[in-house]
């Protein structure tokens, strides 16, 4: 009777976390904003411990990516280019054919076609474009729910 019981609970917990993944992997899932670059947009407050501040949680959505039109202003969720492990979160500042003056030069970049430009809104805490250039648009992955509804861009 009790090898019953365990296997019972064991398909269940397996049937759920399978559903659990299917859902993050194609739908959406929570990711915590962490660090000073989004600053004050998410993380606005200090935690009362050690000043340090408190992880800002944001709906990433992945859903409705085929069909939206991509804008300025929109904040997005994207794999670092320096560690693949981590999330970068970041907002659209230039889409394809924008002109973008780089920082400390009098140069202008064209954005290519199929990128994008992102940067913090902490400019001075944040490794963004600015750092490593335009960012490969791809479809789909990761990406963040701006304020809007079903606002979302996929940054490989």
């Amino acid at each position: 009777m009790g090898s019953r019981f365990l296997w019972d609970v064991t398909k269940k917990v397996f049937t759920g976390g399978l559903i659990g993944l299917t859902i993050s992997d194609r739908y959406g899932s929570f990711e915590a904003v962490r660090g000073l670059s989004m600053h004050p947009t998410l993380n606005p407050s200090p935690n009362t411990f050690l000043g340090l501040l408190t992880d800002d949680r944001v709906l990433v959505t992945k859903f409705c990516l085929e069909k939206y039109k991509f804008a300025h202003g929109d904040i997005v969720v994207f794999r670092s280019p320096s560690n693949y492990k981590e999330k970068e979160v970041k907002r659209i500042i230039g889409l394809p054919g924008d002109l973008i003056n780089m920082p400390n030069a009098y140069d202008t970049l064209m954005i290519p076609e199929g990128h994008c430009w992102v940067e913090g809104d902490n400019s001075s805490s944040s490794l963004d474009s600015r750092s490593f250039g335009p960012r490969t648009c791809t479809m789909p992955s990761y990406v963040k729910k701006s304020f809007k509804s079903c606002t979302s861009m996929v940054i490989s």
